[in-house]
């Protein structure tokens, strides 16, 4: 891999013949897990300035209409996370001759608060070229990391790595995006108002901190910028004037072409009784046997992904796919000696006379993976010149843990990609488009939920990851009998499944709430996920415990989730730092008022500066006494803790009386009667956006 420095430039096609299309990453970390940033795109002309508005894509608009832009959106990591972005450069068009790629935080947030802050290149078929590390960024809100640029007909690519004191408004102002005067006043509004779109046919807002924006070009408003900062040092050929004026984070610009969603509340039935069912396109009530399950959930999912653009583009662009005309086939045979192969599917992408393929191997319900299988296809698509193999099925893959391991042969030049995507994954992101974030037409999103319907059947097989595993009831039982050691590799088993079943967690609630939700990962910069779970695995040893944070965007904290096997219980709760100002009694009574509606059985406690613990006590005592929540000896108080406890389920899988389900239900049941009354969340549920 090229290791790149600071004003350090070069050419794309000394790195890769395969440099069409390519993937860069953007990622960083910070100490507690929950540090983030936005990414930003501009496509600049020879004068350093963007030929319009539509030019400057962002949270608001992710997607180019030719497709030469894609923001993909966050993806965790150890520390952190990491945003994803595609480029077509075929696709670019002739009158671009620079890409700058920046990162923008709001508030008063700074980079260099953020750790390990570096931008990583792919080709299209996956191999890294390129890494650019960012030591020390500064005291700055945006930061431009590198850029594309024409040189005789091939792209280049410069590390710039330039701090603005001015944030995106500062950029986007810089590179010539026009800023309405008269946008501060939407801006107060906008900044609460996030619509469920669901409801009509409206235009979406999106914000900073979403990443649930419609995939549309459209002009953006922000709020103007406000001259009081130093300008920044120049950057050779970067383009772009070098002054910039510093301005307050952006409101949440809005987008002014519709979008088609789906309404959550469904219209009034015609049937005659509840027995009558409505008519499905893609029925799973006569599925009989797992052959039968794969090859219709494969031939399902194909035909969606070829018809419905905005799905498939999602779904193959980070593979490395380029934009372009998508055909997906079924039983396909390919030779193979004297035993021909049939994978699930083929998934085939042609632009400007190219062709990108991928072989695809689905599995449903529990079965795994067979590495032989996988491994037969990926030698397949290397012999015929093919672009990846994609493994489709209900288990989660995790980082520096490979659901298949392959072998590759070092001696061929073509290099074949393996990729899994999880029916959870393909969930997730149908729900997103058809809920929140709109398609083209209203035929593409009935066929969004029909497919969303079908993966949802209990015959289906599709429900994503739902069995804890082979290890999970003997280490329930060592830890009850006090047997289990550290150093068991039982242990290591179930912390994997752990992590697995919290992913799909935060999959199922991001697509439900239309935001981002990730999982956090206390861990130190650079530790080996391996030696993680290793950790935890010797914790859950000690401790009986198996925990996890959520981190749901736009909430006042993080979620945290414990399932304590000696008790048997499971504890959702989240913390919330106590006001600035005001009296701790007025504190407990406007923390009860707005827990009016919660769960009576809601555990509250108050956290004390220096102290293990606090008062604490139930809601339904606390209603008629909000100062018994105060500690008696004048104790500063720092917080406060609300949980919600339940039993678990003592089987390993989705059944009634299965762990997951249980895990499930807790979150659901905290989420909705106790976090969306807390401050920066039902106002947002609830106010509409202008239409």
């Amino acid at each position: 891999m090229h290791e790149m420095v600071k004003g350090g430039n070069v050419g794309l096609a000394s790195l890769s013949e395969d440099v069409g299309s390519v993937m860069m990453s953007l990622s960083w970390g910070s100490p507690t897990g929950e540090g983030d940033a936005d990414v930003s795109v501009l496509l600049l002309t020879a004068d350093g300035k963007v030929r319009s508005d539509g030019d400057f894509y962002f949270y608001n608009n992710p997607v180019a209409a030719d497709g030469s832009v894609q923001l993909l959106g966050k993806a965790p990591t150890a520390d952190g996370s990491e945003d994803r972005i595609t480029f077509d450069l075929t696709a670019i068009p002739a009158g671009v001759e620079q890409i700058v790629v920046a990162a923008s935080r709001y508030e008063s947030a700074r980079f260099s608060e953020l750790q390990d802050l570096r931008l990583t290149l792919a080709d299209g078929s996956g191999e890294s070229l390129l890494r650019f590390s960012i030591d020390d960024p500064g005291e700055v809100s945006a930061l431009l990391f590198g850029e594309f640029y024409r040189r005789g007909g091939d792209w280049k690519f410069r590390a710039i790595g330039q701090g603005y004191e001015s944030g995106l408004a500062g950029v986007a102002t810089d590179f010539g995006v026009d800023i309405d005067d008269d946008a501060e006043t939407d801006a107060a509004e906008t900044d609460v108002a996030e619509t469920d779109v669901a409801e009509t046919y409206v235009e979406a807002a999106a914000g900073a901190d979403s990443a649930s924006a419609v995939p549309a070009p459209q002009a953006v408003s922000a709020i103007p910028a406000q001259p009081s900062s130093p300008a920044v040092e120049s950057v050779p050929e970067a383009g772009g004037d070098a002054g910039v004026e510093a301005a307050p984070r952006p409101a949440r610009p809005r987008t002014a072409k519709k979008k088609v969603t789906l309404p959550k509340v469904a219209k009034k039935s015609l049937a005659e009784n509840d027995s009558w069912r409505v008519a499905r396109l893609f029925p799973a009530s006569a599925l009989k046997s797992d052959h039968e399950r794969e090859t219709r959930a494969t031939s399902v999912l194909l035909s969606v992904m070829a018809q419905v653009p905005e799905f498939g583009r999602r779904l193959t662009a980070a593979f490395g796919a380029p934009v372009g005309r998508m055909e997906t086939f079924t039983e396909v045979t390919l030779p193979n000696g004297e035993s021909p192969r049939r994978p699930d599917g083929v998934i085939r992408v042609e632009r400007a006379g190219k062709l990108w393929t991928a072989l695809v191997e689905t599995k449903t319900n529990g079965n795994p993976l067979k590495p032989d299988q996988v491994q037969a296809y990926t030698d397949i698509a290397a012999r015929r010149g093919y672009e990846a193999v994609i493994t489709l099925s209900n288990d989660v893959e995790l980082e520096g843990s490979p659901l298949v391991e392959v072998k590759l042969d070092g001696r061929r030049k073509h290099k074949v990609a393996l990729w899994h995507l999880s029916w959870a994954e393909v969930a997730h992101q149908a729900q997103l488009l058809i809920r929140h974030e709109g398609v083209g037409n209203a035929a593409h999103a009935w066929l969004l939920q029909e497919l969303l319907h079908y993966l949802q059947h209990e015959n289906s097989g599709c429900h994503g990851f739902q069995n804890m595993g082979r290890a999970w009831v003997p280490v329930r039982n060592a830890i009850d009998a006090e047997t289990l050691c550290q150093g068991d590799p039982r242990a290591v088993e179930v912390v994997e499944s752990w992590e697995r079943l919290v992913r799909q967690v935060c999959l199922r609630l991001g697509g439900e709430l239309g935001e981002k939700v990730l999982p956090v990962q206390r861990a130190k910069r650079g530790t080996d996920p391996a030696s993680r779970r290793a950790a935890l695995a010797d914790r859950l040893c000690v401790d009986g415990r198996l925990d996890a944070e959520l981190r749901i965007e736009g909430t006042p904290g993080v979620l945290a989730l414990c399932a304590d096997l000696r008790t048997g219980k499971l504890r959702t709760s989240i913390e919330i730092a106590a006001p600035d100002q005001g009296y701790p009694l007025t504190w407990a009574k406007r923390l009860v008022r707005r827990l009016a509606e919660a769960p009576a059985d809601l555990h509250v406690e108050t956290l004390l500066e220096g102290q293990a613990g606090g008062p604490r006590g139930t809601l339904e005592r606390l209603r008629p006494e909000p100062a018994d929540i105060l500690p008696k000896n004048g104790a500063q108080i720092t917080g406060f803790r609300l949980s919600l406890f339940r039993g678990m389920g003592n089987t390993r899988g989705t059944a009634e009386s299965g762990f997951i389900r249980s895990v499930d239900e807790s979150v659901d049941r905290f989420h909705a009667g106790v976090v969306v009354h807390l401050d920066g969340r039902s106002a947002r549920a609830r106010r509409p956006v202008d239409a």
